[in-house]
């Protein structure tokens, strides 16, 4: 709990999961919180928690606790931003809070356009598996300061938003891992190179035995290594096209071990069937990375990869029926996520669609061959049908139901054994849904109703 504020007024502004959190853990820690959210209904639900409701700027706070949703910068800063900045109060998110109250544990921070959740929860998976103490959470499931406190030879293994990353101030992470940077979110940081900037602030500060993980696929990433290693940091690549030394690699469907220059064969990836394709093969040599990092043999982070069940909504495999799976992606938010989805898979019946992001469709074009016909919903059917206009046959379908119900009767009547009834949108789901998760769900329900409909058993 964080003591350093105790006794003072601290403002929190968004009071979704981890804006209460951090009420939570302030006011155990003894500061006076005022709590804000522009939702009228979410001031309610907190001041039926007790806490005091009041613009940020009552009460003279010391420090401005801000929620990772609420604009710090772009498109226009939050009214909450403007005021503490013009009265030099520091502005800073649950992280810095975790790390200043827990300054004794170890840190490693994920973060990257794709692939982070799955990575975080496989370190996480990694490190409980082989007797390590860590705490997993951040941006992924578990609030920051919802984590249980660690002390030396604890390891928080957090999740970290480009959101999250321009609220850190003395945060140094022990291992910072940058999967890939792909253009996302770039309204809320002025643009790609401040979208950029966001993520690179996962290498500030870092202590002299940290060590940077940075995938090296992307011409943004191979900069960023060449720069910290320019600078002096210890940088370990990753790269699931290119062998590299110093590092870990894919090579003829094996992860590849070479980080003490002993190049090994560590497991095969077709034996991981809970994550498939080259980007979860990526997500599987960030973790592996940082694992051996931390002193663990490979034989024992193989045995663990081997045991991960995966995550929802990301290639989950909700059912499958007459060797044909269906399989929830609805993480896969924007073109860049659907494209590895689409390069996991032979035959696809493919569901996309529902607000569209900046960025454009581009990145799907090498992936269309696979795709037997795109099932089209949301917002963003329209642009979506113009850019696979002559690459892959479309239907409109305006609604995931609608969408399931069309592709799943294709896909069982033409029945081609190993073909994938795929939700994965390349879109945000705010247009239907109000998060991701709710589409996934949505999914794997119409999914069991088609098969029940169609007298298959479903689990």
């Amino acid at each position: 709990m964080p003591h350093f504020y105790k006794d003072k007024t601290v403002a929190v502004v968004g009071l979704g999961r981890s804006g209460l959190a951090t009420a939570r853990a302030l006011t155990a820690g003894g500061a006076q919180v005022v709590a804000w959210d522009d939702n009228a209904e979410a001031r309610r639900d907190a001041e039926a928690r007790g806490y005091r409701i009041g613009p940020p700027g009552d009460g003279d706070p010391g420090a401005l606790i801000l929620s990772p949703g609420i604009p710090l910068t772009h498109p226009e800063p939050h009214a909450a931003a403007k005021q503490a900045r013009a009265a030099d109060i520091p502005i800073i998110g649950d992280i810095e809070l975790l790390y200043r109250s827990c300054p004794d544990a170890r840190y490693i921070g994920i973060t990257g356009t794709n692939g982070k959740s799955t990575t975080t929860a496989l370190l996480g998976h990694i490190l409980k598996t082989c007797g390590r103490r860590a705490e997993v959470g951040g941006n992924l499931g578990t609030p920051a300061l919802d984590l249980e406190p660690l002390a030396h030879g604890g390891s928080y293994v957090l999740e970290m938003s480009s959101y999250q990353l321009d609220l850190i101030d003395t945060v140094a992470f022990d291992t910072a891992i940058l999967l890939n940077i792909t253009p996302d979110h770039l309204d809320r940081h002025g643009g790609m190179a401040g979208y950029i900037a966001a993520k690179t602030r996962i290498f500030t500060d870092r202590p002299d035995s940290a060590v940077a993980i940075v995938g090296i696929d992307g011409e943004e990433c191979r900069d960023i290594a060449d720069r910290l290693e320019s600078a002096g940091r210890r940088v370990v690549r990753l790269s699931v096209h290119t062998q590299i030394s110093g590092g870990v690699f894919v090579a003829g469907g094996a992860l590849i071990d070479d980080i003490d220059g002993d190049r090994k064969k560590v497991l095969r990836l077709a034996d991981i069937t809970a994550l498939p394709g080259l980007h979860n093969a990526q997500n599987i040599a960030a973790a592996y990375a940082a694992a051996r990092l931390e002193g663990l043999t490979p034989g024992a982070i193989a045995d663990a990869v081997s045991s991960f069940p995966g995550l929802a909504h990301r290639l989950e495999t909700v059912a499958e029926h007459r060797g044909i799976r269906f399989v929830n992606d609805s993480k896969a938010t924007n073109a860049e996520a659907a494209a590895t989805a689409l390069a996991s898979f032979d035959r696809i019946y493919w569901i996309a669609g529902g607000r569209e992001k900046d960025g454009g469709y581009a990145q799907l074009t090498p992936h269309l061959p696979s795709v037997a016909k795109a099932f089209l919903i949301g917002e963003a059917a329209a642009s979506l049908a113009d850019a696979l206009d002559g690459l892959a046959p479309v239907e409109r379908c305006g609604t995931l139901d609608s969408a399931v119900q069309q592709a799943s009767t294709l896909a069982m009547s033409e029945g081609v054994r190993g073909s994938v009834v795929l939700l994965s949108p390349a879109c945000a789901s705010f247009d239907q849904f109000p998060n991701f998760e709710k589409r996934g769900e949505a999914f794997a329900t119409e999914v069991r109703a088609f098969l029940l409909g169609s007298g298959a058993e479903t689990a």
